[in-house]
């Protein structure tokens, strides 16, 4: 367990950091062995450590015991990742990250997998020290973050300092503000050329390496998907990127993370990585629609289910920025690979 935090209390307006504030908390010690190239305009990128342990179960450390304490026993053998490591599917490994935290009283965190790795049905969750619940970082935490890694779909080839995993932190108590419904969207009328509307994820394809964006043949890991009467029959345990009905747009002094909508509404779950940016759906945040859509991450359960166009799936939950950012979703320099989107996979297909 991390020792006492030092610092005196938080002084940050209540709700989600910007980028600058972020990058004001690096530079006061409140996370470590952060890079300013990795912040991001609500959130930081995380990166991998130099090895991984594969595990025969999934765990959480719980109330005053430590990761490293609670590993030994589901821990199975250590894996090094220097020079490049394969994870396999339907394998579980947890991952010590390279930042660490020492957070001020009044500041938490939250994280999430980045939207590229919810693409590549990478399932991830971020554990820290005395955990009682994934992607959870407590009030005033001092300590390591480590990431859960399980490929669902695609093995991945990874190296030390990949970026799987965001995290936000957050001043104060979390106070949402209001949601949006999103729907499915089964029509393929897209407006980019697009007559399919979704890919199913091919099963027993190659390996995906997370370094090469851009250099993945989509048709070698996807098969495109149609909906002629605006219907699609999920089958268990398919993996499937489909996109929303609804266009979103996230107002510069918001920020919005995907949930779900209600558990009992059908055999599926429809999101995987959830964060959505402020200015994400604005044009270099000036302040024009751009149409964005919202990409869903969509796997069958249990039975097959018959999924309608315009069928309510998620919903977005926004959140009051402690400030806006400086740098917006989408700006110029920002890095920004969804702006603008329709239905797309993700960054390393061509």
């Amino acid at each position: 367990m991390g020792q006492p935090v030092s610092h005196p209390p938080a002084s940050y307006p209540q709700g989600i950091l910007p980028r600058q504030m972020l990058e004001t908390a690096v530079t006061q010690g409140f996370i470590a062995c952060a890079e300013a190239a990795h912040l991001q305009p609500a959130s930081l990128d995380l990166t991998l450590g130099a090895r991984a342990v594969r595990l025969r179960a999934s765990f959480l450390p719980g109330p005053g015991r430590s990761v490293t304490k609670a590993l030994p026993s589901v821990a199975m053998h250590e894996i090094d990742l220097a020079g490049g490591a394969v994870l396999e599917t339907g394998c579980v490994y947890l991952i010590p990250l390279r930042e660490s935290l020492n957070l001020p009283a009044g500041l938490s965190g939250l994280a999430n997998p980045k939207s590229s790795t919810g693409r590549l049905d990478v399932f991830t969750r971020v554990i820290c020290d005395g955990a009682t619940a994934f992607e959870a970082v407590p009030d005033g935490y001092c300590g390591p973050l480590w990431v859960e890694v399980a490929p669902r779909t695609f093995p991945i080839l990874v190296r030390p300092g990949d970026r799987l995993v965001q995290l936000r932190l957050r001043s104060g108590a979390a106070k949402p503000l209001h949601t949006q419904t999103v729907s499915i969207d089964l029509s393929g009328r897209f407006g980019d050329g697009t007559s399919h509307v979704g890919y199913r994820a091919r099963r027993h394809s190659g390996l995906i390496d997370l370094a090469g964006i851009g250099a993945h043949a989509s048709a070698e890991f996807w098969d495109p998907l149609h909906a002629p009467q605006g219907e699609l029959i999920l089958d268990p345990d398919e993996f499937y990127i489909l996109a929303s009905r609804e266009s979103v747009t996230i107002p510069p002094h918001h920020a919005a993370e995907m949930a779900p909508i209600a558990p009992e509404i059908g055999e599926f779950r429809a999101h995987y990585a959830g964060f959505f940016d402020p200015g994400f759906g604005l044009d270099d945040g000036q302040g024009t629609d751009v149409r964005s859509r919202a990409v869903l991450e969509v796997r069958g359960r249990d039975v097959p289910f018959l999924l309608r166009d315009a069928q309510p799936v998620a919903k977005l939950v926004f959140e009051a920025m402690s400030a806006v950012p400086d740098q917006l979703y989408g700006a110029v320099g920002g890095g920004s690979n969804y702006q603008g989107q329709s239905l797309k996979l993700g960054k390393h297909f061509r």
